[in-house]
């Protein structure tokens, strides 16, 4: 079989460097075209409502909490379409489907309609798995902590961008971004038609089993050893706190800081860069010098550091020290998907990585909640004392267990080997 060596070791395939470079475009474009309509879908659900606000951000809580939940469904299934069929058919259907998606919003003439967009938005953004699956197909284990990295540097760049280019374009027109975000996705599909090679070999496919492709049947995989299910548990309140910062975040720091909208943005473009540059630069080094796994610890401890400054700072400068030791956090991220990949078969990194974008699924179903009611109770008349950094207080204890778990995981690992 080409696909293994004499030993019966599996050979990764060699990366080729227009198809890497077309999965980081991929991702962020995804990523940019998300982020050019969240400045903007709030204001036009409010029109359909009209202009109640408050109708509006109960309606824009149940989109978010719809597409999450699509997130959480098909994730699972396209990955394990992905170890069926080969990741370059998933990839760009979901980049066709996503344009057509965008297109269906833009032309939306009611809720409904609008809603049925968020939910296919919700399905085909879930392929975002099946990319992370195709970057281990072509990358030697040893070097995914560095590509997961630079992979997360187009997270970073397209929720910078995204947002910005949508409140310039929303001012001319309501759903002008809608169709900016369409061209992207339609423009990328056609650029990977002619450049995307398929990285799994037709040798390393598996069956496709409902089974296993359903989320319930996906957490299987998760336990199918000790420690990548700590690793997975791991994962999950690591994500978990992650959604303190978008859902409490303007309204902790307006309450907190008396910010106005100008210096909100300007805070958010400063973690996103941030992040962008340990993502791009210090996780390569980092890894080679310590290794993953003293890396997934350093970053979960610097994210909680990150968190704790967060919640104590009685003044926004300070707020603005923490920023850059909580992006060190992003460490962790990559560090936590290289072990990950390196305990399942090369037929089920699909799966895999379905898996794990439905765990991190579920922690944006429930982070919302948790932390907006923490933040509305310590902040209320009925509070025992005022704490309004309780939610990045706990965000903090939340990567503090996720270390703890990820030692002891790590730590039989090492003991077993």
């Amino acid at each position: 079989m080409s696909g293994q060596a004499a030993n019966g070791v599996v050979e990764t395939p060699p990366a080729r460097g227009a198809a890497v470079i077309f999965i980081f475009v991929t991702i962020l474009l995804d990523t940019l075209a998300l982020g050019v309509i969240i400045p903007i879908l709030p204001k036009l659900i409010e029109s359909f409502v009209n202009n109640d606000t408050a109708n509006a951000a109960r309606i824009f809580g149940l989109f978010g909490t719809a597409w999450a939940l699509m997130q959480f469904l098909f994730s699972p299934i396209l990955g394990g379409l992905s170890d069926r069929f080969g990741r370059r058919p998933v990839v760009l259907l979901s980049n066709f489907g996503l344009g057509a998606d965008y297109v269906l919003m833009a032309l939306a003439p009611s809720l409904i309609w609008l809603f049925v967009g968020r939910v296919i938005s919700g399905i085909t953004s879930a392929s975002i798995s099946t990319a992370f699956a195709y970057i281990t197909d072509v990358t030697p284990p040893e070097k995914r902590a560095t590509v997961f990295g630079k992979i997360g540097v187009a997270f970073g760049a397209g929720f910078i961008l995204g947002p910005a280019l949508g409140g310039l374009l929303g001012g001319f027109d309501p759903r002008l971004p809608f169709w900016v975000a369409a061209g992207l996705s339609f423009a990328n599909a056609m650029y990977g038609l002619l450049i995307l090679p398929e990285s799994l070999p037709a040798e390393r496919r598996s069956p496709f089993r409902w089974k296993s492709a359903n989320p319930i049947g996906a957490l299987h995989l998760l336990r199918s050893s000790r420690v990548l299910a700590g690793l997975s548990l791991a994962n999950f309140f690591a994500q978990l706190a992650h959604v303190v910062l978008p859902s409490t975040f303007v309204l902790y720091a307006t309450y907190r800081y008396g910010w106005n909208t100008t210096t909100v943005g300007a805070t958010l473009a400063l973690v996103g860069i941030c992040a962008m540059v340990v993502q791009g630069t210090t996780i390569g080094p980092i890894v080679r010098r310590f290794g993953e796994r003293c890396a997934l610890m350093f970053g979960l401890a610097c994210g909680a550091v990150g968190f704790f400054i967060f919640g104590a700072a009685p003044s926004g400068p300070l707020f603005w020290v923490g920023i850059p030791v909580m992006a060190l956090w992003g460490i962790a991220g990559a560090a936590t998907q290289a072990l990950t990949t390196q305990l399942v078969a090369p037929d089920q990194q699909g799966q895999l990585q379905g898996a794990t974008n439905s765990v991190q699924s579920v922690s944006q179903l429930i982070g919302p909640f948790l932390f907006t009611l923490i933040f509305a109770w310590f902040i209320g008349a009925n509070a025992p004392f005022k704490l309004p950094g309780a939610p990045f207080y706990l965000a903090s204890a939340l990567l503090l267990l996720a270390l703890v778990i990820a030692l002891r995981a790590t730590k039989a690992a090492r003991s077993e080997g």
